[in-house]
């Protein structure tokens, strides 16, 4: 039989928690030796006092009160301390006191009664809470001073010595194999509880883990009892449901809305059927559209009848995954868009120079026409091209390395020249309103930024001369930049993709203008958005279509914003 010398280790005192099987083990010995103690002291009172045959003295009386004192100190005022030491001085309290307190009265046969079985109490603690060493250690003392008493009594009666000596040997092999048996059994159960207490810890550490990555997920998760309770629901499970304040740990019934029946039913299928369900329902919430919702669910324990299965449900958003499948197809979209326009601007080029030199020879009209139309549609291709290739290679800058620039003197450069090239002077109306404003932006975005939205506000204008205002003003202490037309309301369809690569409502149009604009600004920590609102005062006011630029400190991305290869939808 292999010996185990030491407890299992611990990685330090700290963890003899109040509650550890150790520091109880301990409590309950010291509260044996207050026990023993006692019934000790009452015993030799009683003999001193109303036995005076039994010839016990008051310094044995004083003994026993001794040892009581001494066993209520160590139970009141110590502390256990990490199994495993052969030595140290706590043993010296406890089994050291027990030893010279019961040998004391062994010896002197105080009141003519056998105390030997007083010594099972130390040699079980040192098997229980102390080392291997220590357990058999205390087992040699204790048959060593049995030894003793019996040699010291054979010399007033020798003739029963040999009975004696025989008894002590007995007794001491007996508490040989008892420590020894003893402090297997506490090494193993020492060993098994601290296994236990790091499953323990690493099961809570799971626990929160898991807890943590369901409530961060997009996804929504609730989990079902076969009674349509819901025991737990994320936060995004109880957005869905229409509870987006009802806060952790909080259960409901999947029966107190009607709206939620759906789900309700999908349940009673999983559990009826103990297989995988998914389906594709709809809610309609109190003051809300109809929610279209993809959901899947299982059981817990799907083959076992014995446990309580729970049904956990993975609630999504169709409107939400359609949109991640959309950004999946813009994406793939845009790099093969930029593959494909990097291959096609050299022979574009090409077509362009030898269109500009056969103009030179040309004397018809109609070819001059032709050469024109030439001229126009590969400008229009070289356009799209530059503007997918400035796309897929614009990357997140530096805003605090960009300069700062007047905004109210580049605004009004960019209008007028754009004016001048589109003949469109009558119909723009700028009005600036920030003096002195200056603006983390490199100009060529600006004017970029400012030119896509005067071509597409051009695009929908009106004919009337102010039908496109460009206007700059402080709004709480930050520079905003506004360009009005008076163009048609957008469809709420075209308004929500508004900002969406490769998405116009025209054909001509290759859909990456409005989207320029939106990663110009975010690259340099300002915000890009739309809204309807009336121009103007009076009987000359008339809705028309803003979009507003806000030259604000880095923010987070406006919603739906994406880097080329993550557009969102």
């Amino acid at each position: 039989m292999k010996l185990v010398s030491d407890f299992a280790p611990l990685p330090a005192a700290a963890e003899l928690t109040q509650d550890s099987a150790f520091a109880r083990l301990w409590r309950a010995f010291m509260t044996a030796r207050v026990g023993i103690a006692l019934v000790l002291l009452a015993l030799l009172a009683a003999l001193h006092l109303l036995a005076p045959a039994f010839n016990v003295s008051g310094w044995l009386v004083a003994l026993g009160f001794t040892y009581l004192a001494a066993v209520v100190a160590v139970r009141l005022f110590t502390r256990p301390r990490p199994p495993g030491s052969s030595f140290d001085p706590q043993w010296v309290s406890t089994i050291g006191i027990d030893l010279v307190a019961f040998a004391t009265l062994q010896f002197l046969q105080a009141g003519g009664i056998n105390y030997s079985p007083l010594f099972a109490l130390p040699v079980l603690m040192g098997s229980v809470l102390g080392s291997t060493l220590l357990a058999l250690g205390t087992a040699a003392g204790v048959t060593l001073l049995l030894l003793t008493d019996a040699w010291v009594l054979s010399l007033h009666a020798p003739d029963d010595s040999a009975t004696r000596f025989l008894q002590a040997a007995l007794t001491g092999t007996g508490y040989f194999a008892l420590s020894l048996l003893v402090n297997q059994m506490a090494v193993r159960l020492s060993r098994e509880e601290h296994a236990a207490r790091q499953g323990q810890r690493a099961a809570r550490a799971q626990a929160q883990v898991n807890q943590l990555v369901i409530e961060t997920l997009s996804d929504g998760v609730l989990v079902v009892d076969a009674k349509w309770r819901v025991h737990a629901a994320n936060p995004a499970a109880q957005a869905l449901l229409g509870l987006p304040h009802a806060g952790p740990g909080v259960e409901f019934a999947l029966s107190g809305q009607p709206a939620w029946e759906p789900l309700a039913a999908l349940a009673r299928t999983t559990f009826r059927e103990r297989t995988p369900q998914s389906a594709d329902i709809a809610m309609s919430l109190v003051g809300d559209e109809t929610r279209r919702l993809h959901v899947r669910s299982r059981l817990t324990n799907p083959d076992s009848s014995q446990f309580a299965s729970l049904c956990v449900m993975f609630v999504q958003d169709l409107r939400e995954l359609e949109g991640r499948l959309r950004t999946e197809k813009l994406a793939a979209m845009g790099r093969m868009s930029a593959a494909v326009a990097h291959e096609i601007r050299n022979p574009l080029a090409a077509i362009a120079q030898a269109n500009a030199l056969m103009d030179e020879d040309l004397r018809e009209p109609a070819l001059r026409q032709l050469s024109a139309l030439v001229r126009k549609n590969t400008q229009r291709l070289a356009q799209i091209v530059d503007e997918i290739l400035n796309v897929a290679q614009n990357q997140p800058g530096d805003r605090a390395a960009a300069p700062r620039m007047e905004l109210d003197p580049a605004v009004a450069g960019v209008c007028g020249d754009w004016a001048m090239q589109t003949r469109s002077s009558e119909r723009l109306q700028v009005a600036l309103g920030a003096p002195g404003a200056r603006v983390r932006f490199e100009a060529p975005h600006l004017r970029r930024v400012l030119v896509n939205l005067l071509d597409n506000a051009l695009r929908y204008a009106g004919g009337q001369p102010d039908s496109i205002r460009v206007a700059t003003a402080l709004a709480e202490g930050q520079p905003v930049l506004t360009v009005w037309s008076d163009g048609a309301p957008l469809s709420a369809s075209v308004e929500q993709r508004l900002f969406e690569p490769f998405f116009s409502s025209e054909s001509r149009s290759s859909g990456l203008g409005l989207y320029i604009c939106r990663e110009l600004c975010e690259r340099h920590g300002a915000a890009i958005g739309y809204r309807r609102r009336a121009a103007g005062s009076g009987a000359h006011a008339r809705e028309g279509n803003e979009f507003f630029v806000s030259f604000g400190p880095a923010r987070s991305k406006l919603a739906g914003a994406a880097p080329f290869d993550t557009m969102a939808a």
